[in-house]
């Protein structure tokens, strides 16, 4: 970590709450199997953990998003691409990201999802950054509602891909402060069943 960085949550603070997520998730599907399905890359450490929290069966599938902005008739559009998604016809299927942000890309991937004719679909996220949200996109699990936008650690990656490995999640000190000289960011536990 970067001298730059100020722990935003703490390697305690992110267990209990992934801990909480995981329990409410297993009420949530009680007597059914789950096909967790883990956006890449930023969630893989959350995921890991998540997955370890939650005591109904787990089936663990993988997608990468591509992500590109192209300029065509004079306007810019960004395409989205996916790895091929799983097979998931009368499953129950949970998807799982680290950072909901503007929601673009979570709710392409839902809606290609539903194509495939899930039992039932739904969204865990660790941050959910609702400010930002471009679409009427709301997950069903949430760790913490937060509007800092720089976070590294804990699977979000910095600069070149690095800081991934922090145990925590860190925010750039140099962020606005408001007049009492306090960082501007907010953060939350939200819990949601």
């Amino acid at each position: 970590m970067t001298p730059k960085m100020k722990v935003a949550f703490t390697r305690q603070r992110l267990a209990r709450r992934v801990r909480e997520m995981g329990r409410a998730i297993s009420r949530g599907y009680a007597g059914r199997t789950i096909d967790v399905v883990v956006m890449l890359e930023n969630s893989f450490l959350f995921a890991a953990d998540l997955v370890r929290e939650i005591s109904r069966p787990v089936v663990c599938h993988f997608v990468r998003s591509h992500i590109r902005d192209v300029r065509m008739g004079g306007y810019e559009r960004r395409e989205i691409f996916f790895s091929a998604p799983p097979t998931i016809r009368g499953r129950d299927v949970l998807v799982v990201d680290a950072v909901l942000n503007t929601g673009v890309t979570q709710d392409f991937l839902m809606k290609r999802i539903e194509e495939g004719h899930p039992r039932s679909l739904r969204l865990a996220v660790l941050f959910d950054k609702r400010e930002a949200r471009k679409v009427d996109l709301k997950p069903a699990y949430t760790g913490f509602a937060a509007a800092s936008k720089e976070w590294v650690g804990y699977g979000l990656s910095g600069r070149g891909g690095l800081d991934r490995n922090l145990p925590h999640v860190a925010v750039k000190s140099r962020r606005s402060r408001s007049s009492s000289g306090r960082r501007k960011f907010s953060v939350r536990p939200v819990s949601r069943a």
